[in-house]
């Protein structure tokens, strides 16, 4: 036999055994030639896609994907154009049937033995289980419309019930953007009288001189242009709750009228002599140090003891940074239902710029970022240059320090999953959302040092 008859034969149980191979495995697989054609389409691909493979075999990969990045991010066209492959990239797919099924994509070039450039193989993974256990953790950190996994945001939560069940005067504090309308709709909502009226009155955007008609009404003929009379916010919320927001704003005529609603539960209003009964629960906010203003004279030390009846402090972003991966998911998803995009979330090092942000603007900025990035983004996922100008690192140091944070974030995360259910792999990896196998390589590649004890031996 001939050295090129030896090669022949060696070649094609070679390529055999590649495919049984290939065909084997539980990732979808196929590969392309330089035409963009599918020349290979392994069952778990058919399986993944709903199309056959010997229905697949010749066609233009985008016309059996129909991904979310097909037409302006294709991921394969990325690494065959840049020979640098995509690793576990989180994507959208339409299959045969119509239905958006979400799966994890890793892509490289082929090349011959001279080095040739031979087509691409893009590897598929089926994450329809992975999402509905993400969405199921997703929803043990989610309260009413209000997302968090920290524990200031846990506890605010549990006490919220407990709250909405009394007719006590609620403050809600924090930095502007932290929620504390969210948290007041929380508190109706959780209360028995969810089912009346939820009003809210924004103190600071209305001029003073407009806020007592406002708030209270007024009569046909209490002033110069009022020709009918009006009913005030207090009037709307008969039965249900007024939401009093940045109360810090008010004056103090405004501040003792209030008082009197609070004290005696009744107002008058504006030109009107006869007194209106106060069926409301009223909850107030603020972003200001009431005491300091107490203190200083510009607010009614009375009016400060009746409405701190209850307490409610919502941390700053800044303070619950793990909270970041769960928000942009959230706004990822609201914006790809409200702007029709197909957009899947964002990439590493987009999420490592957002870590590492100190958004003095809380949950409200991150939204606007998003938004942002969705304007400049066409579809897939949103990129670090997506991101408004201000966000962008000025140094290739800086993307190495954004990067680093988001590792050491990430390794901070494990660790606390680890140490709650004391070092047991497998219920850290659950409370996690990931697979242990996945818990296992981050850990090796974060350099986590793990006990010999991992928690088995107490159940």
């Amino acid at each position: 036999m001939t050295h090129s008859k030896k090669q022949k034969s060696t070649i094609r149980p070679a390529r055999a055994w590649f495919e049984a191979i290939l065909s084997s495995l539980n990732e979808g697989v196929f590969c392309i030639d330089e035409n963009w054609r599918i020349s290979f389409f392994n069952e778990a691909a058919a399986e993944i896609t709903g199309v056959p493979w010997e229905e697949a075999l010749g066609r233009p990969c985008h016309e059996v994907f129909r991904s979310n990045i097909c037409k302006k991010a294709c991921a394969l066209r990325y690494t065959m154009e840049t020979g640098k492959p995509i690793a576990s990239m989180s994507i959208k797919i339409t299959n045969k049937q119509g239905v958006k099924v979400p799966v994890s994509i890793s892509t490289a070039v082929l090349r011959d033995k001279q080095g040739k450039f031979a087509g691409g193989v893009e590897a598929i993974r089926d994450l329809s289980l992975v999402e509905q256990l993400r969405k199921e953790l997703d929803a043990r950190h989610t309260f009413e419309d209000i997302l968090s996994k920290s524990p200031k945001m846990q506890h605010i939560f549990e006490l919220i019930p407990t709250v909405a069940e009394s007719e006590s005067t609620v403050l809600i504090t924090g930095d502007s953007g932290t929620g504390k309308g969210m948290v007041a709709r929380a508190i109706h909502n959780q209360s028995p009288r969810a089912d009346n009226p939820f009003i809210t009155v924004n103190c600071s955007a209305i001029p003073d001189t407009l806020l007592e008609s406002e708030l209270f009404g007024y009569k046909a003929g209490a002033f110069t242009d009022a020709r009918r009379s009006k009913a005030g916010r207090f009037a709307l919320a008969q039965g249900g709750t007024i939401f009093l927001d940045e109360i810090g704003d008010v004056s103090p005529a405004i501040q003792a009228k209030l008082l009197r609603v609070l004290q005696d539960k009744v107002f008058e209003p504006l030109g009107g002599v006869q007194s209106i009964r106060a069926d409301v629960r009223i909850i107030t906010a603020t972003n200001m140090d009431l005491r300091k203003l107490e203190e200083e004279g510009r607010f009614r030390t009375d009016l400060y003891y009746r409405i701190n009846v209850f307490r409610l402090e919502l941390p700053p972003l800044r303070e619950r940074m793990e909270d970041i991966p769960l928000l942009v998911n959230h706004f990822v998803a609201k914006f790809s239902a409200l702007k029709g995009k197909e957009i899947s979330g964002v990439t590493p090092e987009a999420l490592a710029i957002l870590m590492k942000h100190t958004y003095p603007g809380n949950v409200r900025e991150l939204e606007n970022i998003i938004e942002h990035a969705f304007v400049l983004c066409a579809g897939g996922m949103i990129h670090a240059h997506h991101l408004p100008d201000e966000l962008q690192p000025r140094s290739s140091i800086q993307q190495r320090e954004t990067i680093d944070l988001l590792g050491e974030y990430e390794k901070e995360l494990i660790l606390n999953a680890l140490r709650k259910n004391q070092w047991n792999r497998l219920k850290a990896a659950q409370d996690l959302g990931i697979h242990k196998t996945t818990l296992f390589r981050k850990v090796r590649k974060l350099g986590i040092d793990l006990p010999a004890m991992d928690g088995r031996s107490k159940q």
